[in-house]
């Protein structure tokens, strides 16, 4: 049995079933998610939740990302690198966050790296270098892969500069999140809402 395409919620709108029934999966899907995301800071803090949503729901992290914002410094990167084995220890006692000790530090692994990553081009430099020059033009959920040669090839580059939890699949995750390919459905109310592709999947 295929997948379901589109979903027409009240609002007359079409998602996927993914994000049409949740407010808040919804009020993401709508605002957030496929829109081109720049800056260091703003793509570590995206590459970070990615990980920890890893084996969870992707709405289970998205309520408690403003407990992670405030536990995490606002995801910036130098605070972050700059936390302690005590803070990590106090970390793991905050219920309002994911207390996952390996994704913990990890996050703090990776603010390292990307503050390493400053000298040879930046974070948001190195992510975005892996767009494709075609993205998926998916009927339905299906059609939509979970992982691509462009996420193998970014989770093997950021592995061999330190980045931890940063595999295939939460890395084609975070390339969809971030509007570095457009996998919204056909007939969604948000494809081609990056500005980024022609309708046949090319590059503008």
């Amino acid at each position: 049995m295929s997948a379901p395409s589109v979903v027409v919620g009240a609002d007359g709108l079409a998602r996927p079933a993914w994000a049409a029934t949740d407010p808040l999966l919804r009020d993401y899907y709508d605002t957030e998610w496929g829109v081109p995301v720049r800056g260091e800071r703003a793509v570590f803090e995206r590459l970070s939740l990615e990980a920890f949503q890893a084996g969870l729901s992707w709405a289970t992290v998205l309520r408690k990302r403003p407990a992670f914002r405030e536990a995490f410094h606002d995801f910036d990167p130098d605070a972050v690198a700059g936390m302690s084995d005590e803070d990590v220890e106090r970390l793991m006692g905050e219920p309002r966050i994911i207390r996952n000790r390996a994704k913990i530090l990890a996050t703090r692994t990776n603010a390292r790296a990307t503050v390493e990553l400053r000298a040879d081009g930046g974070l948001e430099a190195l992510v975005w270098s892996y767009r494709p020059e075609r993205t998926p033009v998916p009927r339905t959920m299906e059609e939509v892969p979970s992982t691509t040669p462009q996420s193998v090839a970014l989770s093997k580059d950021l592995r061999g500069r330190g980045f931890r939890f940063v595999g295939p699949t939460t890395m084609h995750a975070l390339m969809e999140a971030i509007g570095i390919v457009d996998t919204h459905l056909l007939g969604s109310h948000r494809r081609g809402v990056s500005g980024l592709w022609k309708p046949d999947g090319s590059r503008v």
